[in-house]
């Protein structure tokens, strides 16, 4: 079945992407292919962003070493921005206009997150990357991903993974695991897929928002699921999918 054609698209990519082969921090040379990964992607649509923190701090992890969740969360989404300035230089670099707009306000560095401002940026042409989570603690930057792309009429959330879809197991545990061409919502949600957290593949179910899962670490891979190539899962609604062809 071909894919529908997707125009505003929402990339959400988890902090571990930047560190390459590194175990913890940022990578300048992971960071500067996945710019390219984004340049090559960019033609022909309008591209926002959000970026997890986990290669730096990750909120639960603090807090299962004794930290205050609330505060542990803060120190996560404070990494997120620090990951979205570095991905913000490699794209600036290779000459594509970039701009930060975090959920916590920090002047000096990036611009505040007014949704009217991130949608005029868009059709700008230029790259909207999302900082900071949602702002509050107890929320992933995964649900962070699905609250924008759904304020910013996204037609798509695209999840970059290490893997080249959803499967009903591990794939790099179970050898013989199944991989869906297309899932609906509620099978993720009943069968605890892992796609994302479940609130944010419920907010993407209630306001119709496709996640693609697709590998973000082969080279060239974005741009070909986005042309409706590529190896990718889709988790959709039952029945909608027709009337986006």
């Amino acid at each position: 079945m071909p894919r529908p054609r997707f125009n505003r698209i929402l990339l959400k990519l988890s902090g571990e992407a930047l560190m390459g082969e590194g175990q913890f921090g940022i990578e300048p040379e992971a960071v500067a292919r996945l710019a390219e990964e984004i340049r090559a992607a960019k033609e022909g649509h309008e591209l926002c962003l959000v970026v997890g923190g986990g290669n730096i701090f990750r909120g639960l992890a603090g807090a299962a070493k004794g930290f205050d969740r609330a505060s542990a969360d803060y120190m996560g989404m404070l990494a997120t921005v620090m990951n979205a300035l570095a991905l913000q230089n490699a794209l600036e670099k290779i000459g594509v206009d970039t701009r930060v707009l975090s959920a916590i306000p920090m002047a000096t560095v990036s611009e505040p997150y007014i949704r009217r401002r991130a949608v005029r940026h868009m059709e700008k042409g230029r790259v909207v990357i999302f900082a900071a989570g949602t702002g509050n603690p107890f929320f992933t930057t995964d649900t962070a991903a699905a609250l924008r792309a759904a304020e910013m009429g996204c037609d798509a959330l695209f999840k970059g993974t290490s893997v080249d879809g959803v499967y009903d197991a591990d794939p790099k545990q179970m050898p013989d695991a199944k991989r869906y061409d297309t899932v609906s919502y509620n099978h993720v949600l009943s069968d605890n897929l892992k796609v994302m957290d479940a609130t944010a593949v419920a907010l993407c179910r209630d306001n119709k928002i496709p996640i693609v899962v697709f590998n973000v670490r082969q080279q060239g891979n974005l741009a070909r699921v986005l042309a409706g190539d590529g190896m990718a899962t889709i988790v959709r609604s039952e029945g909608e999918w027709d009337a986006r062809l």
